[in-house]
């Protein structure tokens, strides 16, 4: 068993913002030379998360919308009143959508439907640059 732990950096454009993982994931595998185990990808942060879906716009703009209407930035949140960084919706968004993923791969491939894409969702207010950490745990 071989545990592989590589790091992505993703500049995002702040609320609304999804970027898809999907490829650079697969060149991670790639490199790695694993055969079969799982990936587990983690985005470091309490106001972005990480999800699948099929990344065409849209859903993007379904996904945007849903989330604006399950948390809208819209309405005062207690998180504001403690930093008055008016992103109390981010965290809520962050905290019910979670960071991590674990994704089974086999035959060097991850086991992702035809239409199934590994997204990060920006939540935040702000343009971040988002840290990705991704573990391969697996073997040859």
């Amino acid at each position: 068993m071989q545990v592989v732990t590589e790091r992505l950096e993703v500049a995002t454009k702040g609320s609304g913002d999804f970027k898809d993982l999907t490829v650079e994931l697969e060149k991670i595998l790639k490199k790695s030379k694993l055969d079969q185990g799982v990936l587990v990808v983690f985005a470091v942060g309490s106001t972005c998360g990480l999800t699948t879906f099929e990344f065409e716009p849209g859903l993007i703009e379904d996904m945007r919308l849903a989330y604006e209407r399950l948390f809208s930035s819209q309405v005062h949140y207690h998180h504001d009143e403690t930093w008055g960084d008016a992103n109390g919706f981010s965290h809520l968004r962050a905290a019910f959508q979670g960071q991590s993923l674990v994704i089974p791969f086999e035959k060097g491939k991850l086991s992702l439907g035809t239409w199934q894409q590994v997204v990060l969702a920006e939540f935040d207010t702000r343009p971040r640059q988002r840290q990705i950490v991704v573990t391969l745990i697996g073997q040859t």
